[in-house]
Formats: C-alpha cells, structure tokens, sequence
C-alpha cells in the first residue's frame, strides 16, 4: 500500500486556500496510486492559529470546510487532516472548549476523528490556552493493516529517549501495547538549528526500541517568527531512513508499505543540509520569504551600513525575494569611514540589487541646531549617538511607508541581548531577519556563502566592527569580544547557568555581571522590537517571558553591579 506525505506550507487563517493545497496534492498523490494521504499538525488552518482560536466563525468556517473537502477529495484515498475539533462535553464537564485534531476523510466524509493527548505548554507553545487533551489512544483500521495515529508532542514523550517523562502519558507505548502495523505522526514542529537532526534520532530511536515504522508529517514554512523546515520521514522497523521530503520546501513523499513484512520500503531520500551555517542560511532565507509573501509584501528595504550583518540581511532578501525586489539605502554620516561606503556599494554590486545614498549630515546639524538651547554646556555623548541612528530609523520607515515596502531591521542577537541598539533607529522595522543570530554566527554564516566566490567583501569580514556614531569607535570599547560575548549569552540564555557557573567555567567575573545586568536592563528595548524570526530553542520572541521591571539580582558571584545601558533612549 502506498502512503505519501503532503509536505504543505499553510498560511494561518487561509483556510480555503490551504485546503486547495491538500487537494492539489491529493490529485498528485492519486496519479501515483497512493491509498493514504498525511498532512501536517493543524494543517486546514495552519499552526500556531493563536487566539483565533476564539472566534466561533473562525472555527465554524474550518468545519465547513473539512466537510467541503472530504466531499471533492478523490474516492479512492483516505487523508488525513490536520483541524480543529469542538469539544462536546466542554459545557457539562469544563475544561478546554476545542481539541487539536486529526480527521481521516474517507469516501466523501469525515470518518473519525482523533485528538491530541499530550499539549505543549513551554517556550513558543501555548496549547493549554486552547485545547483539551485527547484521553483515548488513537487508532484506525485501513485495508488490512492497523495504523496508530499520533500529533506533534505525542511523541517527544519517550523517558527512555529523554531520561524523563515531561508527561503521565506515552502515547507511542500505548500504541504499541495495541500491536498496531504502522505509526503516523502529523506535527508542525517549530524550526531551532539541529532540530532536525535531533528530531531524526528520536524517531529512530521509536522506531527501533518498539519495533514499528513510523511516518513523520511535518508543516514547511514560516509563520511570524516560526520557521517550520519540513524534512518529513518515514522510518522501517530496523529505524533506517526509509524515504525524506526535502528540506525547507513544499514537497509530495510517497513511501510503500509492504503488508506481508509489515514494513516500509526504501523510497526517495532528499538529502539534509551539509552543515549548520546552510541551514539556518535555508531557514532565514524560507523566514524572510514567508513573512514578506504573507504579509502581502512583494519588496523590501533596508539600510546598508558596510557592516557585516546588514551584508548578511542583504543577500538573504536577495535571495529570499529577488535582487530586483530589494532596496539598499546608505546614509553616511560625518563620522562614516570611505571603506564603509565602498564596502556596502561593492556588497551591493555583487548582490545586484538597486542602492540609494541619503548623506545625513545636514540632518544631524539640524538636530543639533534644535537641541542646543536644551543640550548647552553638556558634553557629546549617548543621545547625541543614537540621534544619528533615529535619523537613519525615520528615513528608511519613511521610504518603507512611501512605497509599501517591507523594512527588515539588521541587529543580530548579541546586540538584542545587552541592548547594544536604539529604539526607534536601527531597531526600526518589520521583520528583525538576524535576530536570533549571534554575532559569531553572523560571521560564520557570511564566510560558509563566500565558500567559492566572494559575494560579501572580505574587508567587511575582517575589520573590526563598529557602530561608527562617534570617530574612531569600534564595537570593542563598548563590548567584550564576540566569541566572549556570546559564549556567555549561550550559557545564561540557552543552558540556564549562573552567574557563577558562568565564572566557574572560565569568564572573567566582572564581566560577566556586567553582561548579564544588560541583558536583565535591555528587556524593555526588546519588548518593542519588531517580531524576529527564531532558529534557536531560546529566541526574544514569544517564547521569552520575562518582566521589564526586574530589580532580580543574581547573587552567585556576590554583589551584582548594574551597568549604564548602552546606545539606549534612558
């Protein structure tokens, strides 16, 4: 029996349209003779929903179509479909009033109906909010093979996987307590660096500890901030890759599973990224696609400074939308080096996208000339600074506004992190497309796309970076070392260390009370940031909670010393 998987990108909200997206690929997957088709987690409506969740029409207007699309789906296949069912007994019992579904349609109507069991509640899930747990196993019957179905979280629960259960419940061992021939596993599993891989071994790690294959359906896309890189998978009992849809792209899997054996034959296997920097690089590149697509935004700007992260920021909308559909803007101020602007016009000749040189000089005069009652007998410092920023902020917002463009902000994640940015300045825009990359990553990411021709200039990947708000500044008076800075952002913001762990592995302790008292101070720049999109599991976005006044001190090393902000509008 042929089984195939329909790789989708939905939009959220789009349910018309991603619903012709799962009959396209049934009219596909039927000129291949294929009897089950899997679509991803919430695939109907596209995931994460949100709030919408709370609209009765959005929800009536989803069970209409499921019905509409059980009808003129072909006959000869069953599907399954990711949707949002209504809880029956929400008024007589409580709880939640909807499940996170999956409908097997079949023949013209909606067969059965499965519900998620387990709900994610951490980092960007927020599931509690909306759904009621499934309390039943779930399983179906098709041809003569018995098929477990699972959604998403239902099977990242394996204690002998994790070392623990985050969960009562294991839905995979349940499933195989049932002994049935086949688990399929429709998810919208959120895109972080070396997921994938990740994702991958504990599959296989299913497939072998239960002995039973396992067919991964996975969403591709991005919405908002969530980048979804696809990479659907089928797995044979031995928990050998038996086929896998294409990375960061829409694709159509079809796998064979053989009755007799019962087990899943090899079939077409795409190959994953080769290393970490060409798949963030894929997944900021689908991020910035997506977001602009959806958001109904066919160009971009950006402002071009010759720094290495709006380099990077720049070749990813070229690629992301077309050279022809972005906008560089350059705005030396006095204090611009020449090497700067010849180094960003050159990036942009490589590119062969269109630049326009606004100098803002007279515009800072201006400034000055306004301010000078008010600023008299003071010295130059951070606000005269970040004036030169907000300058730059205003006409790109003005450009972007002008001719509905799209404005991408530049700031990578180190910056985001200690505040190293101004509000209403570079932090401007729409999409922040770097800002879950450190800054080391950054320059790793530029060098792997310069790995056979040089499309990003090499001296900006050399000299020292710099902000150049004032003459001769480099990033370096200001900060720590990158490969410093951002080790000690790794281990307070993704592993959760100390303050003192943090010194105890090496880190010079003034510095790092310093940094972490930025980032602690910076919280309230970040919460006006525009949405960034995610490649780490612990980006400044929805999953990042945390309070703007915070007066919390980390006593590990002592005595915490707050440190002034820097480039800040305090």
């Amino acid at each position: 029996m042929k089984i195939a998987i329909a790789q989708i990108n939905p939009t959220i909200g789009e349910i018309a349209a991603n619903a012709s997206q799962i009959f396209q690929f049934a009219l596909q997957a039927e000129q291949q003779n294929v009897s089950l088709l899997l679509t991803p987690e919430l695939s109907l409506c596209g995931y994460p929903p949100k709030d919408l969740l709370l609209n009765s029409s959005f929800i009536n207007d989803m069970a209409a179509t499921l019905e509409q699309l059980a009808h003129d789906l072909p006959h000869s296949m069953a599907v399954l479909v990711g949707c949002v069912q209504p809880n029956a007994q929400y008024h007589q019992s409580g709880g939640k009033p909807l499940f996170n579904s999956a409908a097997l349609l079949h023949q013209g109507k909606v067969e059965q109906v499965f519900h998620k069991r387990l709900l994610p509640n951490y980092d960007v899930f927020d599931e509690h909010r909306y759904f009621e747990p499934g309390l039943q196993i779930n399983s179906f019957s098709f041809s003569s093979i018995k098929i477990g179905v699972t959604i998403c979280e239902d099977f990242w629960n394996d204690e002998d996987f994790w070392g623990k259960r985050s969960y009562a419940t294991n839905p995979i061992a349940d499933l195989a307590a049932l002994n049935v021939d086949l688990i399929v596993n429709l998810s919208a599993s959120p895109y972080s660096a070396a997921k994938p891989h990740l994702r991958e071994t504990m599959l296989k790690h299913a497939a072998i500890r239960y002995q039973k294959p396992i067919i991964y359906a996975n969403q591709v896309g991005a919405n908002d901030d969530l980048i979804f890189d696809g990479c659907s998978v089928g797995f044979n009992r031995k928990g050998e890759v038996v086929g896998r849809a294409k990375a960061f792209e829409t694709d159509l899997l079809v796998v064979d599973f053989d009755e007799q054996l019962p087990d899943l034959k090899p079939s077409v296997i795409a190959p994953m990224p080769e290393n970490d920097e060409e798949e963030i690089w894929k997944a900021l590149v689908l991020g910035v696609r997506d977001y602009s697509r959806k958001c109904g935004f066919t160009k971009v700007v950006l402002g071009l400074s010759g720094g290495v992260d709006s380099a990077l920021v720049a070749q990813i909308a070229a690629s992301a939308l077309g050279k022809e559909n972005v906008l560089a803007v350059l705005m030396p101020s006095p204090y611009s080096s020449d090497h700067s602007v010849h180094d960003a016009l050159l990036l942009a000749k490589n590119l062969g996208i269109q630049t326009q040189t606004l100098p803002i000089g007279d515009l800072m005069a201006g400034y000055d000339t306004a301010l000078e009652p008010l600023f008299a007998n003071t010295s130059f410092g951070l606000a005269e600074e970040n004036i030169q920023s907000r300058i730059r902020g205003n006409l790109l917002m003005a450009i972007a506004n002008k001719f509905g463009y799209l404005l991408l902000s530049t700031g990578n994640k180190s910056e985001m992190a200690v505040g190293y940015c101004t509000l209403y300045g570079d932090m401007n825009g729409g999409l922040a497309a770097i800002a879950d990359v450190p800054k080391t990553r950054v320059y790793s990411i530029c060098n792997w796309l310069n790995r056979t021709t040089e499309i990003i200039p090499t001296n900006i990947l050399t000299k020292p970076p710099s902000a150049e708000l004032k003459p001769g500044q480099v990033d370096a008076d200001s900060l720590p070392p990158y490969d410093i800075l951002d080790d000690i952002l790794q281990r307070s913001i993704h592993n959760y260390q100390s303050a003192g762990q943090i010194v105890g592995a090496g880190h010079d302790k003034a510095t790092v009370t310093r940094i972490l008292a930025l980032v602690a101070r910076s919280e309230f720049k970040r919460r006006q940031a525009p949405p960034g999109l995610k490649i780490t599991d612990r980006a400044f976005g929805t999953g990042w909670r945390m309070p703007i006044a915070n007066k919390w001190i980390d006593a590990s090393t002592h005595q915490l010393k707050l440190s002034p902000p820097l480039h800040s509008n305090l």
